[in-house]
């Protein structure tokens, strides 16, 4: 009798920074789905909104930060170094080849999952991975018994506001890990020209 397949979770974000929110998301999916590890996937070249002011090589940076300080997380490039729009579909089919012996599972904030009927290929991306939903401020639960569960705090922080306090000076202590805020100082990133 063969033993059950592993399973590894993929966590997609610009990572433009990833923050405490991305790690516990991680950590928490890892207890309760028991996997093996979370692929931290940083976007690159994002299809669903303008490209940002930092480039995927210094958010790739910047995903190999918090994976010094949160071992749940393996960072993976591919997006970074695939050519063209950034589309879950494509990378998971991608992950699936480097990972045979292992099921995907997406981890999605409920307010993404919620638009994943829109997202390019979404059938396709369904029958690459399991899909895991956390609660995220502002959206409602998700009614899918296909879905695949996962408790979390609701934690209000976000990429755009930890750029909106860099810029202003605040401390984003707290809010990403000691190595994404040091890389974030020694690369001058976020400040007043680059914020939004």
């Amino acid at each position: 009798m063969s033993s059950p397949a592993r399973r590894i979770g993929v966590l997609g974000s610009l990572c433009n920074p990833p923050h405490v929110g991305h790690a516990a998301l991680a950590r928490q999916a890892v207890a309760q789905l028991g996997l093996a590890h979370v692929l931290l996937v940083p976007t690159g070249h994002p299809s669903h909104r303008p490209e940002p002011a930092e480039p995927p090589a210094i958010r790739l940076r910047l995903a190999v930060a918090a994976a010094a300080d949160e071992p749940v997380f393996v960072v993976s490039p591919v997006e970074v170094e695939r050519a063209g729009p950034s589309y879950m579909a494509d990378t998971l089919e991608v992950l699936a080849e480097q990972h045979v012996d292992a099921d995907l599972v997406l981890l999605l904030g409920a307010d993404q999952a919620a638009t994943l009927d829109h997202w390019h290929e979404p059938e396709r991306v369904r029958a690459l991975a399991m899909i895991a939903v956390a609660p995220r401020p502002g959206a409602g639960p998700i009614d899918d018994a296909a879905v695949l569960a996962i408790a979390l705090p609701l934690l209000d922080v976000s990429s755009s506001d930890i750029r909106g306090r860099v810029a202003r000076g605040d401390s984003i202590d707290g809010l990403v890990t000691p190595a994404v805020e040091a890389l974030i100082v020694a690369a001058g990133l976020y400040g007043p020209e680059t914020a939004g």
